[in-house]
């Protein structure tokens, strides 16, 4: 029996030219460009798609706007959706603005997804930031939790586990600015155990804040203002 060539066959995948005989056996077949062409609007695969763009942009300095068809048929595919899923999973603070820290870095795209990358980004970003910035995002946490809980924002520092508030103020969520300058925020600092100010230490850094609290005394006084009326 003669064996059909494939351009005889009548179906044929728009996206490898493989051919079928029949319908649906050419719906369910996945190839490896079809693949990446459907996960096209999946949130790590768009945040690896702007890391894509970005990069080339940013570091390679192309001028034309690379396209997703580009991004598929890049050999770094694979790569930069897995940074995509590192984007979504820890959700950094602002992410386009971690993401071109990171393109310009000059670390390897295989060491993009490391802790320690995403961690040096935070505390450069917690220690320089301005009072408005860092109140308005701890405040938002703040929030944020009091919706998990179905309780009032304002009862954070009473009521949240104290492992969450490690992570929160690891992550620059909650801002030493507001934890610092709050009897509520102090108190629960001073529950930690030894482990837990360790983790934090680098952020709560005494020396660091006490000289820039001295030196903007006026920013200080908002916090505590905002504080009071928050009845924090």
């Amino acid at each position: 029996m003669k064996s059909i060539s494939n351009s005889e066959k009548p179906y044929h995948c728009d996206y490898c030219g493989a051919g079928f005989m029949r319908e649906k056996t050419l719906a369910a077949h996945m190839c490896e460009k079809k693949r990446r062409a459907l996960q096209k609007d999946e949130k790590r695969v768009r945040y690896g798609f702007y890391a894509f763009g970005r990069f080339y942009k940013l570091s390679a300095g192309t001028k034309k706007e690379k396209t997703y068809e580009d991004f598929c048929a890049s050999p770094y595919y694979n790569a930069f959706v897995k940074f995509g899923s590192f984007i979504n999973n820890v959700k950094p603070l602002y992410p386009e603005k971690y993401i071109d820290h990171v393109v310009t870095s000059g670390v390897k795209l295989d060491h993009w997804c490391k802790d320690e990358l995403y961690e040096k980004y935070v505390i450069n970003l917690i220690l320089k930031e301005d009072v408005t910035t860092a109140l308005e995002r701890s405040v938002k946490s703040m929030m944020d939790w009091a919706e998990d809980k179905s309780a009032p924002w304002n009862h954070y520092f009473y009521h949240v586990s104290l492992n969450r508030a490690v992570w929160d103020i690891k992550d620059g969520k909650i801002s030493p600015w507001l934890i610092l300058n709050c009897a509520t925020g102090k108190e629960m600092l001073s529950k930690f155990n030894d482990e837990q100010l360790g983790l934090v230490y680098h952020v709560i850094n005494p020396e660091h804040w006490a000289m820039r609290f001295n030196r903007q005394p006026s920013d200080v006084q908002l916090v505590k203002d905002i504080a009071k009326e928050s009845n924090l």
